[in-house]
């Protein structure tokens, strides 16, 4: 019998050479024919002009499970407000043999990076090297603070079971920060106050736990309000896209639970939102050679879900302690959870009183589960199960702001869907799974009656989180075996934005790896061939003419082809330093609205 986990422990290493592009360009500079990590996501786009930086770390090395603690200090002759600031991270790992490791950088208790590394993959040793971005601009407020820091990478180095691990991963991190722009005047927080309040990252294990934060003195004049949630799925929740029932899960050896996760926020105890989980997958996941060159969506440098909790900032600033906390409904082993609170002040009054009128989130999620599944005596099954979740709620609330009544309401529907198809039996292993998430959430904004210009606003978001993952191992009549892995990961998001009375804009996002590996094995268990076919394409246009298209394509853990400005004016990839749909819609709205890293 085969399963999804012991696959990691047999799998070696292959090989990824050095790679990092310009900085300054809006995409990395990719080597057609290398092995190195290559990636089809843009650059942050920056200033034209000459930024002043602040260095976390450099050269640090990662060999053992200590935090490496650093100083920092806002940067000498760049005071803000700062038009952009930007973390830019470079990581490489030499050796022949490691695990993926998870890695985050604190400041304070802060999470400002979480993402996890590459796994090496040069046979003889050699060095793999990639290169990650952060807009930081809206954590303006803690950076304005000299505070201490730390690297958070745990990475075993030596033998373990008789096999040696020798991957030694290196990171060096940078601030750049852009003088002028607006700062903290409207468009950035005032405020950002982290959930981690001991400190290090929170593992919620089981629906009951929490990441809770209690905060005794909150500003009293809070207008608006939002949530950055990290939940990364580790252990035996890493692959939770197959999760089973807890009934069948021992027929597969796997996780209980069903594949169904959320996070649930709440305030003082009440639901505030749900934070739908993203399936990232990581470099070791399934067989380390699906994500050689290319890794997955999101796996090098996660991207938190931001939650609007704005129709809570009556109730937040009322003087009164509250209770901020994040749980993940159906976690069977542990998600890794950070979030950080951003608040946005109003500058011309002392206090923003106010109230939650409408509430109709439910703190429980109606979970429907069909199974199909038979099993025998010799322990052989096979069959399907589906599991689907809908919900949708509405949150309103208001806000006697010094620019008038504000009323925010926010209308949410949220539909997962997962279908797997099982077999298990002496020669067959199969877990094939189609996944999908979709979120829907309408904001609307009405200031006084919501009549003359701007009165109303609305802001409209789209998100879908499609996945599907075959993973198949077949055993032949002369001993042969096949072990077959296949996975289609894509990120897809639209917002629009109607605005002061004006047509709605529009700009999408899509973000999509394609990867599939065979592993032919002979009778003896020799490994004989891997063929394996990857690719990456990642799309943004909004309507004030920014465009940028790049696909990338790999072929036996080889970059083929790099393609940009596919879709694009004049097939040239523009994206301005300067995003105008964020200017756009951020201007009305007082916040940051963007989609560009």
């Amino acid at each position: 019998m085969f399963s999804l986990y012991r696959s990691r422990i047999l799998l070696s290493a292959a090989l990824l050479v050095s790679l990092a592009g310009p900085t300054w360009a809006q995409a990395q500079a990719l080597t057609v024919g290398s092995r190195n990590v290559a990636t089809a996501d843009p650059l942050v786009p920056r200033p034209p002009t000459t930024p002043c930086t602040v260095t976390l770390f450099t050269g640090q090395q990662f060999a053992d499970f200590n935090n490496k603690p650093f100083d920092y200090t806002p940067a000498t002759g760049c005071a803000g407000p700062w038009e952009k600031v930007v973390l830019a991270v470079d990581f490489s790992i030499t050796g022949t043999r490691q695990y993926d490791r998870t890695a985050r950088i604190w400041l304070g208790n802060s999470v400002i990076y979480f993402g996890t590394t590459q796994e090496p993959s040069i046979p003889g040793g050699g060095t793999t090297s990639w290169h990650v971005e952060r807009d930081l601009t809206d954590y303006s407020a803690l950076l304005a603070q000299a505070q201490s820091g730390y690297a958070e990478l745990g990475n075993f180095v030596g033998t373990y079971n008789g096999v040696v691990y020798d991957g030694i991963i290196t990171g060096t991190a940078t601030l750049y920060f852009y003088s002028g722009g607006n700062g903290n005047s409207g468009k950035r927080p005032d405020q950002v106050l982290s959930l981690n309040q001991n400190g290090g990252i929170a593992s919620l294990a089981q629906p009951s736990d929490q990441l809770s934060a209690s905060f005794s003195a909150l500003p009293k004049n809070i207008e608006r309000a939002y949530l950055d949630v990290f939940t990364q799925s580790q252990s035996a929740d890493e692959f939770w896209y197959f999760d089973l029932p807890d009934d069948i899960a021992p027929l597969f050896q796997d996780t209980g639970s069903t594949a169904f996760k959320e996070a649930l926020v709440t305030i003082d105890g009440q639901p505030a939102g749900i934070s739908p989980i993203y399936p990232w997958v990581y470099t070791g996941g399934a067989d380390p050679i699906l994500w050689r060159p290319i890794p997955g969506v999101q796996t090098l440098s996660f991207e938190p879900y931001r939650l609007d909790l704005t129709p809570f900032v009556g109730v937040l600033g009322d003087g009164s302690a509250h209770t901020v906390a994040i749980s993940v409904y159906n976690a069977a082993n542990y998600f890794a959870t950070a979030a950080n609170l951003l608040l946005y002040l109003d500058a011309g009054s002392s206090m923003v009183s106010g109230s939650v009128t409408t509430n109709t989130l439910s703190a429980t999620p109606v979970v429907n589960v069909v199974e199909n599944v038979t099993s025998a005596l010799d322990g052989s099954a096979s069959g399907s199960v589906s599991v689907t979740s809908n919900r949708s709620y509405t949150i309103t609330g208001t806000a006697n702001t010094s620019h008038g009544a504000v009323t925010t309401q926010i209308d949410s529907k949220i539909a997962f869907s997962s279908v797997q198809q099982l077999a298990t039996s002496n020669t067959v292993y199969q877990q094939d799974a189609v996944q999908r998430t979709d979120i829907d959430t309408l904001t609307t904004r009405t200031q006084g009656n919501g009549k003359g210009k701007g009165g109303t606003q609305t802001l409209h978001e789209v998100r879908s989180y499609p996945l599907t993952f075959d993973y198949d191992y077949i055993t032949a009549d002369d001993g042969s075996a096949t072990l077959h892995s296949f996975v289609d990961q894509e990120f897809q998001q639209r917002v629009d934005a109607g605005v002061g009375g004006n047509a709605v804009k529009t700009a999408t996002r899509d973000n999509h790896v394609v990867t599939t590996v065979t592993r032919n094995y002979a009778a003896s268990g020799a490994l004989v061939s891997t063929p394996a076919t990857a690719s990456q394409s990642y799309t943004y246009a909004d309507p004030f003419g920014a465009c940028y298209s790049r696909k990338i394509e790999a072929q036996d853990r080889l970059l083929t082809a790099v393609t940009d400005g596919t879709g694009c004016p004049g097939g040239q990839n523009q994206l301005g330093w300067h995003d105008q749909f964020a200017k756009f819609v951020s201007d009305a709205w007082g916040v940051t609205v963007k989609l560009l890293p």
